[in-house]
């Protein structure tokens, strides 16, 4: 994400490419899926407590049932979205900075671009295939042999095209811009916090630790939009209810999970995610300066 801005800097960095990429897969091959599955567990079905999602994930294949999704949506995933949102945000913050604005309002604007870029690009059909992934083990329960991951993908595909393997992708933007908008925001004003505590100017440099704890800060406060992400799971979901809208819209998903859950229900997984927005925040802004500013002396 909005990677850390050298004194002059001039032109595009298309090294933040590979960094986008790169530092992406290493969040979601680590920490990031179990923490999305379990996420996706909870926000799925939301009458089940922590340790029943969790009991039921791992009835799912025991620790590689915390992987689920992971081969290949997982990995296409974060492979592009990663690219696209370090690119996106690190210009945009970069153009920001220059033109006067504050690290924290350059950071919001940085990670709202970046969020809605890589949602529309790469995070459409991925995302919904990683959810079905995650929300279609009832099927084996019935005693059918179930799909595998590409028959899933053709099926939905050939029944309902392009808008099928996007479905709730309108969902996933509003998402992802305000994900990266707030964890950039916020980490961007933590670092600017943390620098006058210490005594430190905006352009002096930050211990590991340091960056490390306004990520958390960012990542952690940035799960307020909860309620817009079990609004994306219950779009993508594969479960089946009588009650769900059958062509599925933010507001009548929205409506819907009211009405069957109330308030609460709307804050289903927050938990697991506020995790998962520390982690992915501690890679994709404090590590991802770090590997900026490596890539550029190599």
């Amino acid at each position: 994400m909005g990677v850390q801005r050298e004194p002059g800097q001039k032109g595009v960095n298309w090294s933040n490419i590979a960094v986008g990429g790169i530092m992406n897969m290493v969040e979601v091959t680590t920490l990031g899926q179990p923490l999305e599955v379990i996420k996706t567990q909870m926000a799925a079905n939301r009458s089940q407590s922590m340790a029943q999602a969790l009991s039921a994930v791992w009835s799912r294949g025991g620790f590689v049932g915390f992987y689920q999704g992971l081969i290949p949506w997982a990995w296409i995933e974060a492979s592009t979205k990663g690219a696209v949102l370090i690119f996106a945000a690190s210009e945009v913050e970069t153009i920001g900075l220059n033109a006067g604005m504050g690290p924290g309002m350059a950071g919001l604007l940085g990670g709202m671009t970046g969020g809605v870029a890589q949602a529309y690009a790469t995070m459409g059909f991925t995302t919904c295939m990683k959810t079905v992934e995650i929300t279609r083990h009832k099927q084996a329960a019935t005693g059918a042999k179930p799909q595998s991951t590409w028959a899933v993908f053709a099926d939905i595909y050939r029944r309902e095209g392009l808008a099928g393997v996007n479905k709730g992708v309108n969902a996933v933007a509003v998402r992802q811009c305000t994900n990266w908008g707030s964890r950039m925001g916020f980490a961007r004003l933590a670092e600017s916090s943390i620098r006058k505590v210490r005594g430190k100017s905006e352009t002096d440099s930050l211990g590991a630790l340091d960056k490390v704890l306004a990520s958390s800060i960012g990542g952690a406060l940035a799960t307020w939009n909860q309620p817009i992400e079990v609004i994306r799971v219950e779009m993508q979901s594969m479960a089946k209810s009588p009650n769900r809208p059958a062509k599925p819209t933010i507001m009548n998903t929205l409506s819907y999970i009211y009405r069957e859950n109330g308030l609460k229900g709307l804050y289903r997984g927050v938990t697991p995610r506020i995790g998962l927005g520390i982690w992915q925040t501690v890679c994709m802004v404090s590590f991802a300066d770090y590997v900026k500013i490596w890539v550029k002396g190599n």
